[in-house]
């Protein structure tokens, strides 16, 4: 049975190709699981598919990278939280321009990030000696987990259940504070 990673690790080798099938396929995927997530971000409807369209052109541009790509989902969310955080600041630089008020929107929504962010670190700070390097090895430096395993010296399955487990405790750490962070966010350790 073929897990949704490697479908999409699929879709990307085809994408590099120039598979073009192949990456309406991605956005057909992608599409639905993006919405919420700069509405979220953003909280701004007409926001949406600017950014959709900057995140896919950005996905095809890069396609020479894609087969490098351990975890696409993680990859691609990470653009699209970069984008939505690079929205807010143009907006913001922009409403400051004209002078209006919704720059205060964005100063509430750069602070709640960065109180995500802020969680996110402690939690990943609380994590065991050995999970913290697994975590930061796969989340903020990219590594493929047979990477971390031969850097570490452990088995893949060892690395894998590390960072399940790290994950898990990161998640109910954000829980406990009253943060509900999808996991693909909880790589972004610096926020401006």
């Amino acid at each position: 049975m073929e897990s949704t990673r490697d479908k999409e690790r699929a879709l990307f080798l085809q994408i590099t190709e120039g598979d073009e099938d192949a990456f309406r396929e991605l956005f057909r995927i992608y599409t639905p699981i993006l919405r919420p997530l700069i509405y979220k971000l953003t909280k701004t409807e007409y926001s949406i598919e600017d950014i959709l369209q900057d995140v896919f052109f950005k996905i095809w541009m890069s396609r020479g990278q894609l087969p490098d790509i351990e975890n696409p989902r993680s990859w691609i969310l990470k653009i699209t939280f970069h984008d939505c955080f690079g929205y807010l600041r143009k907006n913001a630089v922009r409403n400051r321009a004209v002078g209006t008020e919704t720059s205060e929107t964005y100063t509430e929504q750069t602070v709640e990030l960065r109180e995500m962010a802020r969680l996110v670190n402690e939690a990943i700070e609380l994590l065991p000696p050995q999970a913290k390097k697994v975590y930061l090895l796969s989340r903020t430096e990219g590594r493929k987990l047979a990477d971390i395993a031969d850097e570490l010296q452990l088995s893949l399955q060892t690395v894998k259940n590390t960072l399940s487990r790290a994950l898990k405790s990161i998640r109910e750490y954000l829980l406990k504070h009253g943060v509900f962070l999808p996991l693909c966010l909880m790589m972004f350790r610096d926020l401006p």
